[in-house]
């Protein structure tokens, strides 16, 4: 009786002690498949009976999986589908794992959360995920899922959160049918976060219905009856038709974005729908109206945006008197009149933007001081507001709010994203509540905490850094970051008016466990000491070997001393930092993948920032190698010698440790082709296009006329034109640059470099490069303004395009109406058109000689502005250095530098063209 007793208190022990073999085999299995899977997995066989970092157990039975942020590499395999009781999954932030997602995924029967965010997924989205009865939230965001939306889905009725955004899913959206499931089904379901995705087909009318509890909304869909439907977001897709009369039976709607699409019809009533915050229903194709009369009812409206609106009127004076008003954007409508702001402004009031109207007068109260935008309106006129700060061309220019900043060797981070705040001004009280809000759902006590770098992206997204760092220590170790940041299944619930969110954290880097390997170096240690002064001498000349080629790699500039100097380091340039790489390898977390933003035959771009808070482009050359050494060479004393507020800002350069580094300040708003292709979401006037054309010509006015040598580009391009926050057009990349004596600058022998459809002509025949070599290049760029074409479009050049095309007759559009970009020749007169066009000819003209300078086209330009009642800031004259500064980008609104614009070479931007004969492809 005792030995049974006893054998069955040791199988009671052995039950209780160790994870079921179904489950060990499962992990073990995934161990091998992964990289960087957690220490405390490779010291223990028993995932439950010693606890392994992010497995729970129930009963022997690994209940949780949480691997957040974990550094995984690999794929998911078949072997997930062993841990059969498996109720929450979450490998998110693991940007290394991915492959096609597994369908034994399916499996797992007893899932109730399922979270891969920001991981590198791909393929289509498994059907089997539809066996998954249990699930209440499915995050699947922020992967490369293609395909459709698997019908399967419409199967999970206990789902509350439904996020597939951000992926490259297509084709339309499923609905029941009697042989099949559809998302109409998923009555239980609040948010649904469908954006960023490549959804086509009508809208589905039956998507939604009144017995759902949905409080946000961010897909092409038909409101229905939702009357719970607290944000809805419509933005940024391609949606047409009209917008239904139902959407005033959502009494909760509180934001509503439907902005930059094509829908028709009838503005949207919005009356009576008082709890409305944020209204954004610009860049639409609605009928003309009136300034509609339901604005006066929206008294609780923080954000309101109904830029290209087709309104014209005037705007009620109560509007601006609304308490919580932060911000007013009207552009480019045909309001007119008198602007009233003369009493009752709202104190918050911060931005209001009337740019591109027909106001003839203003009243304006003198207890408003905040930014206030006229450009383009007849009162600026007025010799009272002529100079003023009113009718400057201008954009936002608000200084982000942050908590203060703190500083530790290893923090986490990551941003924020806040899909859809119900305010459009970030103001200090409100990043403060949410770092309280913060800091009370961490599950830990950390050393400090900030929120930093708030700023509203081109969805209107509000992003914001957050760091945490360790308590009392260097790291955190993985049960710390498994355990205190749980912030991606949305436990963390943010103050309201921030609205859903997600996290994008960034892979956390862990200290290595050495103990084991300082045992084994002992050993080996004492093993060698009889031999330890042999291998002391040799292990020194071997140092010093290492230090002489160390030396050699961080100092490239050494090669390029060609007077037989002696070179100690890296030349000291006026205006460039040198920074060491330690500097910039912090500024850019590690040259982390989540701070990549370009990448090309040089190596890769990242964001970073400096120390002092800015926001810079860091270009690093694939390590040791010295590939385009003598454009980084030139970039470097060039850009270092020119100051102009049009020319791109050198910040810095690094030469070190084998590195080649390039520092330019950020411009977030990408190239201008970029922009005219529509992948920047950015849409540009006809006013602001010949800004842009004016500030390309000044900045190169400038290389020509006013540096010291003059300077010839050789690579003007619209890639290689750059926007920053304002708008504000800089020329950059002059890996090709050349300086010339001003005795050379009527001609200059060299080999031909450039790029195809901008290459001069007559230096593709002659090889003699001047100034009206770029001139020729700009007037390429010139045209592409008007239509928006590649310099080659159907195998024609742009300028064959549109001489074929022009027809002096049409004194509205030269005849180019069918070429011309659709942005602004549908957008009402285009003043100084056929001047420009004229000017744009003049530049491309086959002979050098027949061409304008440079400084002839700023002077077009500007009369054209002037003709147009715009302000040019300042004479003809304005090219020359006294006339401008170096201008730095403050921090980025709309972060658009993106892989596509910024994949050229840095260093090498393209290739020469060995041959001669005609530069244009054929017309025929």
């Amino acid at each position: 009786m005792v030995m049974r007793s006893l054998l069955l208190l040791f199988l009671c022990v052995t039950c209780s002690a160790y994870t079921n073999p179904s489950d060990v085999s499962a992990l073990k299995s995934l161990m091998k498949q992964w990289k960087n899977t957690p220490p405390s997995w490779q010291q223990s066989k028993d995932p439950c009976g010693e606890r392994w970092d992010g497995v729970i157990c129930t009963n022997s039975r690994v209940t949780t999986l949480k691997l957040f942020s974990m550094g995984l590499e690999g794929t998911l395999s078949d072997d997930i589908g062993k841990l059969d009781q498996l109720q929450t999954l979450d490998l998110s932030y693991n940007h290394k794992l991915g492959g096609p997602l597994t369908p034994a995924i399916g499996n797992l029967t007893q899932l109730t959360s399922l979270i891969l965010v920001k991981c590198s997924f791909t393929g289509s989205i498994p059907d089997e995920l539809g066996n998954l009865r249990q699930l209440t939230f499915l995050a699947l965001n922020s992967n490369k899922f293609i395909g459709r939306i698997p019908a399967t889905l419409g199967k999970l009725s206990n789902i509350s959160w439904l996020d597939l955004a951000d992926n490259q899913l297509n084709g339309t959206l499923p609905l029941s049918t009697n042989a099949s499931s559809g998302l109409d089904q998923l009555l239980n379901a609040q948010h649904f976060h469908l954006n960023k995705n490549q959804l086509s087909g009508s809208i589905p009318k039956n998507l939604f219905n009144a017995s759902m509890t949905l409080r946000h909304l961010g897909i092409p869909e038909s409101v229905g009856l939702v009357a719970s439907l607290e944000i809805l977001r419509l933005n940024n897709n391609n949606l047409t038709g009209t917008v239904p009369s139902s959407i005033r039976n959502l009494p909760h709607l509180h934001v509503l974005n439907i902005s930059n699409n094509n829908l028709n019809g009838q503005m949207p009533n919005l009356t009576g729908m008082t709890r409305l915050q944020n209204v954004d229903i610009s860049n639409n194709k609605f009928d003309p109206s009136e300034v509609p009369s339901w604005l006066t009812g929206l008294t609780g409206l923080r954000t309101l945006m109904m830029q290209s609106a087709r309104l014209h009127g005037q705007v009620p004076q109560e509007l601006f008197s609304f308490p919580g008003l932060e911000k007013v954007m009207l552009d480019n409508n045909e309001l007119n009149g008198t602007l009233d702001m003369s009493n009752n402004i709202s104190k918050n009031l911060q931005i209001v933007s009337f740019e591109n109207n027909s106001i003839n007068s203003i009243t304006l109260s003198s207890n408003y001081n905040n930014t206030l935008i006229l450009s383009g309106n007849p009162v600026c006129s007025n010799p009272h507001l002529l100079n003023t700060a009113y009718c400057e061309i201008q954009q936002e220019t608000l200084t982000p709010s942050s908590s203060d900043n703190i500083t530790c060797s290893h923090p986490y981070e990551g941003v924020m994203m806040f899909r859809a705040p119900s305010f459009g001004i970030m103001l200090d009280e409100f990043i403060s509540k949410l770092e309280a809000n913060v800091a009370a759902n961490l599950s830990c006590t950390p050393h400090s905490l900030t929120l930093e770098d708030p700023f509203f992206d081109e969805d209107g997204y509000l992003e914001v850094k957050l760091v945490i760092c360790p308590s009392n220590k260097n790291y955190f170790n993985r049960s710390e970051i498994l355990d205190c940041f749980d912030i991606s299944s949305q436990k963390f619930i943010p103050p309201e008016m921030f609205g859903p969110y997600y996290l994008s954290a960034n892979p956390y880097s862990f200290q290595n466990r050495v103990i084991r390997g300082l045992a084994i170096g002992m050993i080996i240690g004492f093993s060698l000491l009889l031999i330890g002064l042999v291998a002391l001498l040799l292990f020194a000349l071997r140092q010093k070997k290492q230090a002489q080629r160390a030396i050699s790699l961080s100092n490239p500039f050494a090669s390029w001393v060609s007077n037989g100097e002696e070179s100690d380091g890296a030349p000291q340039l006026s205006g460039a930092k040198c920074f060491t790489y330690d500097e910039l390898k912090r500024s850019t977390n590690d040259f982390r993948g989540i701070n990549e933003i370009g990448s090309g035959g040089y190596g890769k771009v990242y964001k970073g920032m400096l120390p002092d808070g800015r926001i810079v482009a860091i270009k690093r050359s694939q390590q040791g190698s010295n590939q385009g050494g003598l454009e980084f060479k030139t970039e470097i004393e060039l850009l270092s010698r020119v100051h102009h507020k049009n020319l791109v800002e050198l910040v810095g350069f690094c030469c070190e440790k084998g590195e080649l580094i390039l520092v330019y300040e950020f411009m977030s708003n990408g190239t201008i082709r970029e922009t005219l292709s529509g992948r920047s979401g950015i849409q540009l006037d006809w006013t602001r296009r010949l800004r842009i054309a004016l500030d390309s010509a000044r900045g190169l006015t400038y290389l020509h006329e006013h540096a010291n040598p003059p300077i010839i580009h050789r690579d003007v391009k619209s890639s290689n034109i750059l926007l920053d926050e304002k708008l504000t057009a800089k020329v950059g990349d002059f890996g090709l640059s050349l300086l010339v004596a001003d005795s050379e600058m009527g001609h200059f022998t060299t080999n031909i470099k450039g790029t195809l459809g901008y290459l001069d002509p007559e230096y593709y025949m002659t090889q003699q490069l001047t100034g009206k070599s770029d001139v020729y290049s700009m007037g390429v760029v010139l045209l592409e303004l008007i239509t928006a074409m590649l310099p080659v479009h159907n195998k024609k050049h742009i300028v064959n395009h549109v001489k074929i095309a022009l027809d002096k007759q049409d004194k509205e559009f030269c005849g180019l109406k069918s070429i011309i970009d659709p942005v602004i020749s549908n957008s009402g007169k285009l003043v100084g058109f056929e001047s420009f066009v004229d000017l744009a000819l003049q530049c491309v003209e086959e002979s050098a000689e027949n061409r304008p300078t440079m400084s002839d086209v700023v002077k077009e330009i500007e009369a054209i502005l002037r003709n147009n009642g715009m302000k040019t800031t300042s004479t003809s004259e304005s090219s020359s250095p006294a006339d401008f500064t170096s201008s730095k980008a403050r921090y980025p609104y709309d972060d658009l530098y993106s892989r596509s614009h910024a994949s050229s070479s840095a260093f090498a931007y393209s290739g020469g063209f060995p041959s001669r004969g005609s530069s244009r492809p054929s017309s025929s």
